[in-house]
């Protein structure tokens, strides 16, 4: 390389790396519980649900908002992780899959998957039982085409979600009769925004 693209080069890789980052911190609530965590405004509520506090259940995908793949719930509605800030999101609830089950009890969604084998590799599956949880709590007996409207912005690339729509007619049917176990509250003193 010729010394003048070097020095051309190193000089763009300079300026980049000493451009300051603008940092806030930001009061989160996951999962029913509030964490205040600093962090650059940029970044997605995917990178830090991923990276800053370790929630891996939210998965990676397009980053374009296309495939579902990192939905989570925020106030108890389907949304893109990968095209929010978290700066857009403080004082409002955010569930991830992490947050569906109770301990170690199974979320009747997560029970009815795994006895259909709904999920094959898995990726797709979390964003699935988030979508489909926001669903069950608005529409307690879902048709076909209300289940199906409901996954549409969720890609698999592996099934031809009919396990998927059978899983959740199950979960739906067994939640009617037992009762819905309600997503976990916000903390205390803490209001969902509708």
């Amino acid at each position: 390389m010729r010394e003048s693209a070097q020095g051309y080069a190193r000089l763009g890789l300079k300026n980049e790396v000493e451009r300051p980052v603008d940092r806030r911190v930001l009061a989160l609530d996951v999962n029913g519980e509030r964490t205040e965590q600093l962090l650059p405004v940029h970044k997605t509520l995917l990178e830090v649900l991923r990276e800053d506090m370790h929630l891996t259940g939210t998965k990676h995908g397009c980053e374009l908002g296309e495939c579902g793949t990192c939905t989570v719930l925020v106030d108890g509605r389907p949304e893109l992780s990968c095209l929010l800030l978290p700066i857009q999101l403080e004082g409002r609830a955010i569930t991830t899959i992490e947050g569906l089950a109770r301990g170690s009890e199974l979320h009747p969604l997560q029970q009815a998957f795994a006895e259909l084998g709904a999920a094959q590799c898995g990726y797709c599956t979390p964003g699935m039982l988030l979508a489909a949880s926001s669903l069950l709590d608005s529409n307690k007996r879902p048709s076909s085409d209300d289940i199906r409207e409901a996954l549409a912005g969720n890609l698999c690339r592996c099934t031809g979600y009919q396990k998927i729509i059978e899983a959740i007619e199950l979960a739906a049917g067994r939640m009617n009769r037992t009762g819905s176990p309600p997503l976990p509250s916000p903390p205390a003193g803490r209001a969902n925004a509708s």
